[in-house]
């Protein structure tokens, strides 16, 4: 009876398959942009919090520019939003990392580890929703109000 395979299963064989030699230093700046944009697509795909940032991040980056904030105020928010991206990207490589390491098996240090890289990711998403308060919702109600 053939074994069946999970969507994420799938996709890590497939990014196994593809990623033979990934020890290997990139042959080029556009083979480093390739796997930068795997690495990307790979936690777009396996981690929810991941997506739920980009969404977020995408709707306070819009309301940026929609609002007409400042080009230092869009930044901020940009950058912001960046961060937190970045952090949830370094997040999932320490996970992997760890688990490889450990062999799915239980470790203190591993859960060590992983309980500091997910607080990193909270503190940076904290910081994001200070930022957005800070300068996204005072134009937004004003807006709003303006309709009511």
């Amino acid at each position: 009876m053939p074994e069946t395979q999970t969507p994420s299963s799938r996709m890590e064989a497939n990014l196994a398959r593809n990623r033979g030699y990934a020890w290997r230093i990139a042959p080029n700046l556009l083979s480093s942009f390739r796997y930068a944009g795997l690495g990307v697509n790979y936690a777009f795909q396996t981690q929810r919090n991941f997506r739920i940032h980009v969404v977020l991040g995408a709707i306070a980056v819009g309301l940026s520019f929609g609002l007409g904030l400042s080009a230092t105020d869009r930044a901020i928010v940009t950058l912001t939003v960046a961060a937190v991206l970045v952090m949830e990207l370094l997040n999932t490589a320490l996970e992997s990392v760890v688990d490889l390491t450990v062999e799915q098996r239980y470790h203190e240090l591993a859960r060590i580890a992983k309980d500091c890289s997910a607080g990193a990711v909270l503190i940076a998403a904290i910081a994001a929703v200070l930022v957005a308060a800070t300068l996204i919702l005072p134009p937004l109600w004003l807006r709003l109000s303006l309709l009511w």
